[in-house]
């Protein structure tokens, strides 16, 4: 089967990191993948069975019309038109979906957070009135379903699959550290605002745990530093940029914190957990209630409760045998995010369109 991936760019974000996940193991299993962008952005590098695309070129400022017209343009070469389009997020769904129904390919919309997130005009008529009109719209959670079907789109539930295979444990030795990630210039998204107040006092009872965050984003990184000397815990927090390696930096720390204000499915969730990490979550609207299962495989803390999350992150950094059970629970607990599970369903979906 011929697929082509469509997103705008190949970011550090987690949309992107599914769609080169997916893209791999799509070619893993013989399919002829390309991964098409409009927009400059390489923080992923493919292997070499998949055919990049790069349809970057025009002086048509608004890069929304650029793209439109490149995409346009590409397609009308028969030879360049696939089986199935699979593209990431509304308004790159908005363009690929017009094109797709110009020259009848069959296409997949995905949606990687939750409908309250994107209240856009665009993105509202997106939704309203283009969606009807992709074979499938994929959304994270059953949260979004209703919501969808009274749009009359033909919307199917497609977790985030884990990036990472479950890690042994055995015999692996873990820093007293605490890890959060996402986009520092995202930081009221991801709530890092908040959880630098949070965590500000735990310190001073607890000097030898550290905070990493782990993110691109140059504006974000100079706000967040200004909070960190704010609550003098320069030495207790430290930013690592952008990482492609993110999972040797869970598998060598103890606690990972999801302090967002609102997600989709939170994949660095999934992944934490996978690497063993005891989770801590806040109960935001959507996903960390999907995945977990408070006091057996996780911690999820009320929405926005910084008292509760406070008392919750220190009681895991007092209780190691807390910390023991719950990473115990997890790995069982999100097999269901395996790579091949989510794979094959991406895959009756495309047989069945």
């Amino acid at each position: 089967m011929k697929i082509d991936f469509i997103i705008s760019a190949l970011h550090g974000g987690g949309a992107e990191r599914v769609m080169v996940l997916l893209a791999e193991y799509f070619s893993k299993k013989n399919h002829t993948v390309s991964l098409i962008t409009f927009n400059d952005g390489e923080f992923y590098e493919l292997n070499e069975n998949i055919t990049r695309v790069k349809l970057h070129h025009g002086k048509i400022k608004n890069h929304k019309i650029r793209s439109f017209i490149n995409l346009l343009s590409y397609y009308k070469l028969k030879n360049n038109r696939p089986d199935y389009i699979i593209s990431f997020l509304t308004l790159i769904n908005l363009i690929t979906i017009i094109v797709a129904k110009f020259y009848s390919i069959n296409i997949i919309a995905s949606e990687h957070i939750n409908h309250l997130q994107q209240k856009s005009k665009l993105a509202l008529f997106t939704k309203k009135y283009i969606y009807k009109y992709a074979n499938y719209v994929t959304v994270l959670t059953s949260y979004d379903v209703n919501y969808y079907q009274k749009l009359k789109a033909n919307v199917v539930v497609m977790p985030n699959p884990s990036t990472f295979s479950s890690f042994n444990e055995i015999g692996n030795i873990r820093n007293k550290t605490i890890i959060a990630i996402g986009n520092l210039d995202r930081y009221n998204h991801k709530g890092f605002d908040n959880l630098i107040s949070i965590i500000a006092p735990i310190f001073s009872k607890h000097p030898d745990w550290t905070l990493k965050i782990i993110g691109a984003g140059d504006l974000g990184m100079t706000f967040l530093q200004s909070l960190v000397e704010k609550h003098n815990i320069n030495s207790n927090v430290e930013f690592l940029g952008f990482k492609s390696n993110v999972s040797k930096y869970m598998q060598e720390s103890e606690i990972f914190v999801l302090s967002s204000r609102f997600e989709g499915l939170p994949m660095v969730l999934i992944e934490a957990m996978s690497q063993g990490m005891a989770c801590i979550a806040y109960d935001c609207v959507t996903g960390p209630s999907d995945i977990i299962k408070n006091n057996y495989n996780g911690l999820l803390i009320d929405d926005q409760d910084s008292t509760k999350m406070r008392e919750g992150i220190i009681s895991l950094i007092n209780d190691e045998n807390l910390r023991a059970k719950l990473k115990n629970n997890s790995t069982e607990s999100i097999k269901k995010y395996d790579i091949e599970n989510i794979y094959q369903q991406w895959l009756k979906l495309l047989k069945d369109g």
